[in-house]
């Protein structure tokens, strides 16, 4: 992929793309190995991930040589640029994809044996691994990376970081159970077997206290908020001590580790295999 990468970082860098066909040969490559699987956003090493700020680039350019055109098929109806359309499966591709309006975007990678739930939406440069089920009215957003088995709730929404290209993508490792109506956006990274209870919100901006173990997590600007292994996060507060707020009473929302995983847990969040 080395040239792959080259060639993107020089039309990244130029001026004006749109009337070159080579940056659309270029791009169509790059979606083509994104769709596949074979390229990331972001890579996991040992027990860091890495971002691919050219595969970000590459979707970029996607956007800036892309034409607006009417697409009409059986199931959908839509104006947006030619460079992204909707991806179709077939039995072969062995993704369960149930009617009711969902949609996946080309350039997003969908393993062998995910379930899509009506209606759902993955977005471009998204890596949604083996056994995962994507639940009703959720989100994967562009260049987000869900790890295997991971159970997104419905209304769950895994935000999209496309810019700056060098930002770390939302990442959700493996046997995560989001739950319903869960936020997790730009600048957090949740580690394998977390579970966030219903309504719990993430984001690089918000620290997450850890009542077993005494700490407060926070990002940095070189890090993102990071949910440890096996954690169990649900919404919580925190009494603003200052000002009138403090007259008044008010709590202001924090996401709080209450436990970590057991096998009381696991037989509470335990998912029914033959659905799978």
């Amino acid at each position: 992929m080395q040239s792959l990468k080259t060639a993107i970082e020089r039309l990244a860098s130029m001026g004006e793309v749109e009337q070159k066909p080579e940056a659309r040969l270029v791009f169509l490559e790059l979606r083509d190995a994104l769709t596949q699987g074979k390229v990331r956003a972001a890579e996991k090493h040992g027990e860091r991930w890495l971002v691919n700020a050219w595969v970000k680039q590459g979707i970029l350019l996607g956007f800036r040589i892309g034409e607006l055109t009417e697409i009409d098929d059986a199931a959908l109806s839509f104006v947006d640029k030619d460079t992204f359309p909707a991806r179709k499966f077939s039995v072969a591709d062995r993704v369960r994809v149930v009617p009711g309006g969902s949609s996946v975007r080309v350039g997003s990678y969908v393993a062998p044996s995910v379930i899509c739930m009506p209606p759902m939406f993955i977005n471009v440069g998204a890596y949604v691994d083996e056994g995962t089920m994507v639940d009703s009215h959720a989100l994967v957003g562009s260049c987000a990376q869900i790890g295997k088995r991971v159970h997104l709730s419905a209304a769950a929404q895994i935000g999209g970081v496309l810019e700056p290209v060098n930002a770390a993508p939302v990442i959700i490792e493996d046997d995560v159970l989001v739950g319903g109506n869960c936020g997790v956006y730009v600048g957090t990274l949740v580690r394998a077997r977390a579970v966030l209870g219903a309504g719990t919100i993430l984001t690089r901006s918000t620290p997450l206290y850890d009542l077993v173990r005494g700490e407060v997590y926070r990002a940095t600007s070189e890090k993102s908020l990071e949910v440890p292994e096996n954690a169990v996060v649900v919404p919580g507060s925190r009494a603003v001590k200052k000002g009138p707020a403090a007259d008044w009473n008010l709590s202001l929302y924090t996401p709080v580790i209450v436990k970590y995983r057991d096998e009381k847990t696991d037989r509470g969040i335990e998912l029914e295999e033959w659905l799978r």
